[in-house]
């Protein structure tokens, strides 16, 4: 929910292994430590770092929230959605299908105007943000694939239009501007471990380019600048 606004200018936007490369193109966003995060009561622990996500070829549930059961929350890369929910994290292409997707972050949908861009505002009390319930009604934003999605929603404008005229007919606020980054990236929804073929690490720092090194993958300042490339 959270994004850097920095862009470094730095030879790490370089060519992967395969020119040729084809989508679709998953991201999962990973914290700064390059690791996914569970909560453990009401603690949020460490689960899966990129190393053992790498090592292994998979990527697992983490995320318990808004009434679901555990879940593994991705991005997926497409069109003009092309931000992500972290501003690091590992780019991939998977045989597994989402068991769903929506056109933004499903915290848009959830039964509360206490909308929180900033993760580390949020970041010591996961368990009570991710406690809120859905709006009756949010189905209309549940997708079983990217066609079916772009043929209601093609682009986050559509997206922000919608989402808004939804929760305002149920009787919450007009979304502030500043919660539009939340529309600009597709979220894919997994509930079983997937299978994963690591494609490159994306993120501005210097630990994301000392962690691609480490597992031979290419380092990108973001994932639109890799989407850009092999779109």
């Amino acid at each position: 929910m959270v994004f850097w606004h920095l862009i470094l200018i730095y030879m790490i936007d370089a060519p992967t292994k395969n020119n040729e490369m084809k989508g679709p193109f998953f991201v999962k966003s990973l914290e700064k430590d390059f690791a996914t995060k569970t909560l453990k009561g009401r603690k949020k622990i460490s689960f899966q770092t990129i190393h053992n996500i790498i090592k292994t070829g998979t990527i697992k549930p983490n995320t318990k929230s808004f009434g679901y059961k555990m879940r593994l929350a991705c991005s997926l890369l497409f069109d003009e959605y092309t931000k992500t929910y972290r501003a690091q994290g590992i780019i991939f292409k998977t045989k597994n299908k989402p068991d769903y997707i929506a056109p933004f972050d499903i915290v848009l949908l959830t039964e509360t105007d206490d909308i929180i861009v900033q993760y580390y505002r949020i970041e010591d009390n996961l368990h009570l943000y991710y406690n809120h319930k859905l709006i009756p009604g949010y189905k209309k934003f549940i997708f079983n694939n990217i066609d079916m999605m772009t043929k209601k929603i093609p682009n986050p404008k559509i997206a922000w239009e919608e989402v808004n005229k939804f929760r305002m007919s149920a009787g919450h606020k007009k979304l502030s501007k500043q919660k539009y980054r939340l529309v600009q990236y597709v979220e894919a929804i997994f509930h079983k471990t997937i299978d994963i073929e690591p494609v490159a690490v994306f993120g501005y720092t210097k630990k994301a380019r000392i962690v691609a090194k480490e597992n031979g993958l290419s380092c990108f300042s973001s994932a639109k600048k890799f989407y850009q490339k092999f779109r």
